[in-house]
């Protein structure tokens, strides 16, 4: 299946809707729910939930911005609303993709219904039909664990400070939470007694080394690591997502939420990603930009402007235009769920950003998701579906989408999303990796002195032995992003050897059907 095709198609038994976030999650960018039972409807478009940033839409570069503001101002009008454009996006001037953001504010001296964009685009598809939207839509909230309150995407259930914030406890599955407790697979420390991933020396290789690039929440320090992350690559001198020392969740594990010392519920979260990288490829470098907060919500705009700056890097590289940098493999721990996936309505911009950078040969790894359901999330649905009677082009490398496994290696993670979208399963379950040095303020449960030594419980939230185990389809996508790089290594030429976008394709290619049950 394509989930940009027009056709429309049954709703799947498993398709079942996520669970709601609750306001606490959503209250650092605004964020809202689209409610089907409750949202307005216009006939013909039939709508899913999500979540988005609510008094804002955003519009695509391959439209006509100051066309999509007038007929806006048209609707708004009535509404009481007025329509305010955004600057443009400094981070992707000059770049081929990107979107500029409209707010909704009320309209000086009126009362009324707070501004939303999904009741605009809605009213504007009722006036003016579906062309006056087309390369419209919301600005998702994109999340990097998932959207649910299910304690899988808590850092301690006993850190909540209070219940009522749940949206709605009843939805919790008692089976998928499990995978959030300490000792069954929730965040916990671990102590690791082996031996570091073995890199080879520059002279011991035979090629280049493979190049993963992650988009997360940064990377801490760590031994294993050191010389092996890159964080500080820019586009023209322009920062790629966020820098800003004091915000740095992989450096601060406690910048959101009460003051009570508690780690956040995604701090850490990129460090053990790249930690997942490095044991499954040791001598890949890595690329790694802040684009996720502490406490998890992302906003698209945000999300689709780092991507558009790392396409542009890949471009430059692939044309040989200064300032390009080249990535063999794209992983992203990230996704949401769109309101309206299966018409034209479909947002454009992200797909044709995945698309461009297969193009050019890039692997891009997506996560499933954490919610238990076959619901399509993006942008992991945009790989080729099993159940698709359309060919995949081999021209340009598919988007590659996995979920999770357990520890046996033979079931699937009873967290992970699944259907015919997602193409390719590796542990993501009670995984293993590397984790900044944080003690956060939960306390061991005794603590007493013997012959001189402390002695004492598990700390719960002391992570300064630097690993961890953890569990979700976030650390699935690094694990196999890491297993193409290895497997894409051999027939990589000398770092300085010219590839055709053609044979880089096709190299990424032959990787993908080793290691997926994605074919040509």
């Amino acid at each position: 299946m394509n989930p940009s095709d027009d056709r429309p198609r049954a709703r799947r038994p498993l398709d079942r809707e996520p669970a709601l976030p609750s306001r606490v999650t959503l209250a650092p960018v605004e964020g809202r729910v689209l409610d089907p039972q409750t949202a307005i409807t216009v006939n013909g478009v039939v709508a899913r939930s999500t979540v988005y940033v609510g008094p804002r839409v955003l519009v695509s570069r391959s439209v006509d911005f100051d066309a999509a503001l007038e007929v806006f101002r048209a609707v708004a009008g009535p509404l009481k609303w007025e329509v305010v454009p955004g600057p443009e996006d400094h981070r992707t001037a000059g770049l081929r993709f990107g979107v500029r953001a409209v707010e909704l504010r009320v309209a000086s001296g009126e009362a009324t219904l707070a501004p939303d964009g999904w009741t605009l685009i809605q009213q504007t598809r009722a006036q003016f039909g579906n062309d006056a939207v087309r390369g419209v839509g919301l600005e998702h909230v994109v999340h990097s664990r998932g959207v649910n309150p299910y304690p899988i995407e808590m850092t301690h259930p006993v850190e909540m400070s209070h219940p009522v914030e749940m949206s709605h406890p009843v939805e919790m599955s008692h089976p998928v939470a499990t995978y959030g407790l300490p000792g069954q697979g929730g965040r916990q420390p671990v102590a690791y007694v082996g031996p570091p991933p073995y890199r080879h020396d520059d002279a011991e290789l035979t090629g280049r080394r493979p190049v993963v690039a992650i988009l997360d929440t940064g990377c801490g320090a760590h031994s294993w690591l050191d010389g092996v992350v890159d964080e500080t690559v820019t586009l023209d001198g322009r920062a790629i997502g966020y820098t800003d020392p004091a915000t740095d969740p992989e450096e601060h594990g406690d910048l959101a939420g009460p003051l009570d010392g508690s780690i956040d519920p995604v701090s850490g979260h990129g460090t053990f990603i790249a930690g997942m990288v490095h044991q499954a490829c040791p001598d890949a470098d890595i690329l790694s930009w802040r684009i996720v907060p502490s406490e998890g919500p992302l906003v698209e705009s945000d999300w689709i402007a780092a991507l558009s700056q790392v396409l542009e890097l890949v471009s430059r590289h692939a044309e040989g235009r200064p300032g390009g940098r080249r990535i063999d493999v794209l992983s992203l721990s990230m996704g949401y769920y769109h309101e309206t996936p299966e018409d034209e309505l479909f947002d454009p911009t992200l797909r044709e950003l995945l698309v461009e950078l297969g193009r050019l040969g890039t692997i891009v790894v997506c996560s499933a998701g954490n919610d238990a359901t076959s619901r399509p999330s993006f942008p992991a649905a945009f790989a080729p579906w099993s159940d698709a009677d359309e060919p995949v082009d081999p021209s340009v490398v598919p988007v590659v989408s996995v979920g999770a496994l357990n520890p046996n290696l033979r079931t699937d993670a009873l967290f992970s999303n699944a259907g015919p979208w997602v193409r390719a399963w590796v542990p993501g379950a009670a995984v293993i990796s590397t984790i900044p040095a944080f003690e956060g303020g939960l306390l061991p449960l005794a603590r007493t002195q013997a012959y001189g030594r402390v002695r004492e419980c598990i700390d719960p939230d002391d992570f300064r032995g630097g690993f961890a185990v953890w569990s979700g389809t976030s650390f699935a996508a690094p694990l196999l992003a890491g297993q193409l790089a290895a497997a894409l290594a051999p027939s990589l030429g000398a770092p300085g050897e010219e590839v055709t976008t053609q044979d880089a394709v096709a190299r990424a290619w032959t990787a993908i059907e080793k290691l997926t049950s994605i074919g040509r």
